[in-house]
């Protein structure tokens, strides 16, 4: 539902998966992540539209291994491939796809960041990603992780971790939209009511709407004239009740460079489901 969402009507979604279950020891978030910017990318290379093909399959990987970048200890790992039938890549646009920041969009269409992202989440789960592709033949990434037997399988996080609403409403600040929607999908889950901006501003307009706002989560560096703490601020003069929640990949310490207030609550980017339950129902319930 998320990603048929986040792509439209003109992509169309196929999965196919092989005979499992297949376990890979990661952080749920982050995969999530990872596949979104993939299907994303997938999406800006297919404009007309297209088919997206999500498959996953057990492989072993040994010392005669074919893989184009074989960085990869021999074992049994779990392959997550993710192809489009869009525009492909050329061999010089394929050997910088995951350097942070290169980019072949225009400006203001991407920030470069996505790949380098998915690469960096696959070998801090001591895997690796390959890449196959070539121009008008559409694209491959296939995410290597390492397989591990089924009674090692981590806990899942459980209802008591995952604290849920309590009637409350959020109104979510975050420029990026595919990681707005899916905060905003993570939010429904938990029960809240949730309302969405792109921007300081659109913000603005939905603290003046009707609806009453109990929490306001929102992004600290964004475009436009009110970053996060400005726009925090500017919501408290008008809802002295209203609890703020930061979130942000940058550190705590960029918050004082921002100008905000000490004591800050900053929820740290990539974030997993329980941690968002459970920094919400903190700041809540202080």
């Amino acid at each position: 539902e998320l990603l048929q969402r986040s792509l439209g009507e003109s992509v169309i979604i196929q999965v196919k998966s092989s005979l499992g279950p297949w376990t890979a020891e990661v952080d749920p978030a982050q995969l999530e992540s990872a596949l979104l910017n993939l299907a994303v990318n997938a999406r800006d290379a297919m404009p007309k539209g297209g088919m997206l093909t999500f498959e996953t399959k057990k492989v072993r990987i040994d010392g005669n291994s074919t893989l184009e970048k074989p960085d990869l200890q021999p074992g049994e790992y779990v392959m997550l491939a993710v192809t489009d039938t869009g525009a492909g890549m050329p061999p010089e646009v394929i050997a910088q796809a995951f350097e942070p920041f290169f980019t072949t969009k225009g400006v203001g269409e991407g920030s470069g960041l996505g790949l380098s992202m998915v690469y960096g989440f696959t070998k801090q789960s001591g895997g690796d990603v390959v890449i196959e592709s070539s121009p008008r033949s559409g694209t491959t990434v296939r995410l290597y992780l390492p397989h591990v037997e089924s009674d090692s399988e981590s806990n899942p996080a459980s209802d008591d971790d995952q604290p849920l609403a309590n009637g409350e409403t959020v109104l979510v600040v975050e420029d990026d939209p595919d990681l707005l929607t899916l905060t905003a999908n993570l939010l429904s889950s938990l029960g809240y009511t949730v309302l969405e901006a792109n921007d300081g501003e659109a913000a603005l307009d939905l603290l003046d709407g009707p609806t009453g706002i109990d929490l306001l989560l929102t992004d600290v560096v964004m475009p436009g004239t009110l970053s996060g703490p400005a726009l925090a601020a500017d919501a408290a003069a008008r809802h002295h009740d209203m609890k703020i929640l930061y979130m942000s990949g940058y550190t705590a310490d960029a918050m004082k460079d921002e100008n905000s207030d000490d004591g800050i609550t900053l929820l740290r980017k990539p974030f997993r489901r329980a941690a968002l339950a459970q920094s919400i129902r903190t700041v809540l319930d202080p």
